[in-house]
């Protein structure tokens, strides 16, 4: 069986559990304790050197990034309609799948790691910076949803998954954007129990 290293307040983990749970696949939920540092001890770091969530372990396959174990889940149980093969629509989802990952996803750990997690010693440049980018983020997404209900087309994809689990984050810090398109989206997006079920606040994660 799969086995799943998670924290519910881990955006990343986050978005692969609603994959799995949206798909009923089996796995073994492994919460690790971020609150005490577990990620850092040498038996996690065995299991992912990076000490991050999520890790996924597949038989012989380990994998640490969260997009690379959507993918691969995709590929395994063949989940065309969140990984479509057709090369236009497979293109704009990696291509939001990069975004997220390299443009947006920075600005949500400057804001919520440091307005949130960190409280009184959170460094306030970083909190100024991530919300200097959001200013510029957010308009990008709010266009990409404004012709099309999801982020590669009519239906979810992996891609949805992952953006809408930072934009989620980014509500623990009150940060989420709030424009029309964007709002909708959300809406259709929390329509989705398995996406649902994995939203909590900070108080359920304990």
């Amino acid at each position: 069986m799969i086995q799943l290293y998670v924290h519910p307040l881990s955006q990343h983990a986050r978005r692969v559990v609603a994959l799995l749970d949206a798909n009923t696949i089996e796995y073994e939920a492994k919460r690790v304790s971020l609150e005490t540092g577990e990620h850092h001890s040498p038996s996690y770091l065995a299991i992912n050197p990076n000490h991050q969530v999520p890790t996924l372990i597949d038989s012989v396959t380990k994998i640490h990034e969260s997009n690379a174990i959507m993918r691969y889940l995709c590929l395994k149980y063949a989940l065309n309609e969140w990984y479509p093969s057709e090369l236009a629509k497979r293109a704009q989802i990696e291509q939001w799948l990069d975004w997220n990952q390299t443009r947006l996803g920075p600005a949500v750990i400057d804001v919520v790691f440091n307005k949130v997690f960190m409280g009184d010693k959170g460094d306030k440049l970083a909190i100024e910076r991530g919300q200097t980018r959001l200013l510029e983020l957010a308009p990008i997404l709010e266009e990409g949803l404004k012709a099309q209900p999801f982020l590669g087309g009519d239906n979810p994809s992996i891609a949805d998954l992952s953006v809408a689990s930072n934009v989620t984050h980014l509500a623990l810090a009150g940060a989420e954007p709030k424009t029309n398109n964007i709002n909708s989206w959300m809406l259709r997006m929390c329509a989705i129990e398995a996406f649902r079920r994995t939203i909590v606040s900070l108080e359920e994660s304990h």
